[in-house]
């Protein structure tokens, strides 16, 4: 099973790869041990990752504040927010 996540002191840690300039955003499943995120916003200024944050906070009722993205530039990032029950929910869907 392929780790895209860890869990630590009440918080995940998700290993992203983000593909800016989609169509739509949208969780689109694993890339190897990444989770594949898709982001409408192009990776300008930092608009890719403001708009990851909106999705992550809007997808896993998160405030955006709680939200920290580690390797800003890099494709593959790793994003660190509060466990809550929707995260839990949407792991478990991964390891049934």
């Amino acid at each position: 099973m392929s780790k895209f996540y860890e869990i630590k002191d009440e918080k995940v840690i998700f290993y992203v790869k983000a593909q800016p300039n989609s169509s739509k955003n949208k969780i689109a499943g694993l890339y190897g041990d990444n989770l594949k995120i898709n982001i409408k916003a192009p990776a300008v200024e930092g608009a890719a990752n403001k708009e990851l944050i909106k999705f992550l906070s809007k997808t896993f009722k998160v405030s955006k504040s709680d939200i920290i993205i580690k390797g800003e530039t890099s494709k593959r990032k790793q994003i660190i927010m509060p466990l809550n029950e929707k995260i839990e929910n949407f792991l478990k869907e991964f390891n049934d």
